[in-house]
């Protein structure tokens, strides 16, 4: 892929007021300049709503896990409509070609999540792992969790560290506050 490829996962918990949003799609734009990168959205309460759902009709394992990661794709078009110059991607071809013509991917995971279906089925698999596997498939150098608050693996799901690839680096960075190009720009 892509040399010093970063993922970047923005947690569905951002999705808070509107200008936290707006200054952190800023900051991604800036980031995605200095640096190849591709966004991956995390499930927000598209997913939420998914789990409520899930509790009220106790959806199958399989339903649930889709219909979560369809959400996912919700959020994608949410992000990309905040961050200056970006488009929603569904595969790696597309990816690419939104770096060669100077875009920020904002990855829609459904489709290629559902072809490859290589993870398990369950509510202990979330938006993390799935961008700890997104990040494999994508040769990216390194991962990024940007979260409402730092910290470590505390702050992922029971999964990620089986979906993180051996030698991927990663850290959570926290999305609030002044200097998140910054924290995102930092190796």
């Amino acid at each position: 892929m892509t040399p010093g490829l970063v993922v970047v996962k923005v947690g569905g918990g951002l999705l808070g007021p509107a200008a936290g949003l707006e200054s952190v799609g800023h900051a991604l734009a800036r980031a995605a300049a200095t640096r190849p990168m591709v966004v991956v959205p995390g499930g927000g309460p598209f997913a939420e709503r998914v789990r409520a759902f899930d509790r009220e009709h106790r959806l199958s394992s399989s339903a649930a896990h889709w219909m979560a990661i369809l959400a996912m794709d919700q959020y994608a078009f949410a992000l990309a409509d905040r961050i200056p110059r970006a488009t929603v991607v569904e595969d790696r071809p597309a990816v690419l070609e939104a770096h060669a013509a100077g875009l920020v991917p904002v990855l829609a995971p459904f489709r290629w999540l559902r072809a490859a279906d290589e993870l398990p089925h369950s509510w202990e698999v979330t938006s993390d792992s799935l961008a700890a596997y997104l990040a494999t498939l994508l040769g990216a150098t390194e991962l990024v969790l940007l979260k409402p608050v730092s910290g470590g693996l505390d702050l992922v799901d029971r999964y990620f560290t089986r979906a993180l690839p051996r030698g991927l680096r990663w850290r959570v960075v926290e999305a609030a506050g002044d200097g998140l190009f910054d924290r995102l720009t930092a190796s």
